[in-house]
């Protein structure tokens, strides 16, 4: 791994970490408590440092996933083919993950993940997008 694809990953990182409260904090918020599934206890309702700190490591390995496959297996250089490749993999990862959180949990209800597939979708894609540009910039 480059120090590009690095610097990549960590620019992808702090971009889903704002997106994620952009979309899912502000934009979606009162959508996703209404589509809360039956179980009961298992939202946090105030966001200590450390639960930040847990939210952006996840966001940073979400961004080193996308700039690895990018650099290395795709070489993916560009916004545009970055934000296709990102929205594609967001929305088959969040499609996995989603229905078998559905099928195996209470936590969200049908409408609820559907929302969240496509959201994913659309957060990942820009992620890629950032990342796929930063990889294309030149020496």
């Amino acid at each position: 791994m480059t120090s590009k694809t690095f610097i990549a990953a960590l620019i992808g990182g702090v971009v889903a970490f704002l997106l994620g409260y952009l979309i899912y904090g502000m934009a979606l918020m009162n959508f996703m408590a209404a589509n809360a599934g039956s179980a009961t206890g298992v939202m946090k309702t105030e966001m200590s440092s450390t639960n930040m700190i847990h939210i952006f490591i996840g966001n940073l390995a979400g961004a080193f996933l996308l700039a690895y496959i990018f650099d290395v297996w795709a070489n993916i250089r560009t916004f545009s083919g970055g934000a296709q490749a990102g929205a594609l993999i967001g929305f088959l990862m969040a499609l996995s993950f989603d229905f078998v959180m559905l099928g195996t949990s209470n936590i969200m209800n049908f409408k609820g993940t559907i929302v969240d597939i496509f959201a994913s979708a659309i957060m990942v894609a820009l992620v890629g997008g950032v990342v796929g540009w930063w990889l294309g910039r030149s020496k």
